[in-house]
C-alpha cells in the first residue's frame, strides 16, 4: 500500500500543472473560427504523440509503435462512429466538438502516469532513484501545462462553457494517478512488456484526434493557424529536449 501511495503522490505535481494549463480558458478571448488556440493545441498534441509516446515506444522495436499507432487511430474512429450512431443516428466522424482532444490527451496521460508509477516503485531505500522519480514527475508536469490548455481551449471554442472546458482539462490529468497506482500494483513483468503497446495506442488516438479537430481547424484559418500549430509543436518539443 505504501508503494501505491508513493506512486500516486508523485503525480500530484503533473495533475496540478494540467489544471493550471486548463485554466488558460479563463484568460482566452472569443475569436472567429476558433482563433490560434486550435492550431496551438494541434501542434502540442502532435508533438506529444511523437516525443512522449512514439519515440519511447520505438525503443522496444518497430512493431509496437507501427501497429499500435494504426490500432489507436482506428479505435478512436470506431468509438466516434458508435457514439454518433447511439446519440443521434449520425455517423459523422470528427465532429465531437473538441472532446476528442480530451479523450486523446487523457489516454496519453495514462501511460505517463504508469511511467511515474514504475519509477516510484523502484525508489524504496534508494535516494538516487527517489530523486530521479521526482525529477521525472516535475518534467512531466511542465509538459502538462500546454496539454491542459490543448484540452480546454478547443472545447470552449466549440461552444462549451468555460467551467465545463476547464473541468475537461482537469479531468484529463486525473488519469495519471490511476495509471501510477496500476503500475505500482503491477510493477515490472507483464506491465513493462505492455508499455510500448499502451504508448503506441495512445499515440494513435492522439494523432487521429489532432488531425480531425484542432489541426483541421487550423488549416482552415490559413497561415495564422499553420504558424500556431508550428509554435505549439515547437513549444512541447523544446520542453521535451530541455528536460530530457
Amino acid at each position: 500500500m505504501h508503494q501505491i501511495l508513493t506512486a500516486v503522490s508523485m503525480t500530484a505535481f503533473p495533475c496540478l500543472c494540467t489544471a493550471l494549463g486548463a485554466g488558460a480558458v479563463f484568460l482566452a478571448r472569443p475569436a472567429p473560427g476558433g482563433g490560434p488556440g486550435q492550431g496551438l493545441a494541434g501542434g502540442v498534441m502532435l508533438a506529444a504523440c511523437v516525443f512522449n509516446l512514439l519515440l519511447p515506444a520505438a525503443e522496444s522495436g518497430w512493431l509496437a509503435p507501427a501497429a499500435g499507432l494504426v490500432a489507436g487511430a482506428a479505435l478512436l474512429l470506431l468509438a466516434e462512429r458508435l457514439a454518433g450512431a447511439l446519440e443521434n443516428g449520425s455517423d459523422r466522424p470528427g465532429r465531437s466538438g473538441g472532446w476528442g482532444a480530451a479523450v486523446a490527451i487523457g489516454l496519453h496521460n495514462l501511460p505517463q502516469g504508469m511511467v511515474v508509477g514504475l519509477a516510484a516503485a523502484g525508489t524504496a531505500g534508494q535516494t538516487g532513484a527517489a530523486a530521479g522519480a521526482l525529477a521525472l514527475s516535475v518534467g512531466i508536469g511542465l509538459q502538462n501545462l500546454p496539454e491542459g490548455a490543448a484540452v480546454s481551449l478547443p472545447i470552449w471554442r466549440a461552444g462549451a462553457g468555460r467551467w465545463r472546458a476547464f473541468g475537461a482539462g482537469v479531468a484529463s490529468g486525473l488519469v495519471e494517478p490511476l495509471g501510477a497506482a496500476l503500475a505500482a500494483m503491477l510493477a515490472g513483468g507483464v506491465l513493462a512488456g505492455l508499455m510500448p503497446w499502451l504508448l503506441a495506442l495512445a499515440a494513435g488516438v492522439m494523432l487521429a484526434a489532432a488531425v480531425q479537430e484542432p489541426l483541421a481547424a487550423a488549416a482552415q484559418q490559413g497561415a495564422g493557424g499553420v504558424l500556431a500549430a508550428a509554435v505549439g509543436f515547437g513549444l512541447l518539443m523544446a520542453l521535451n529536449l530541455a528536460l530530457g
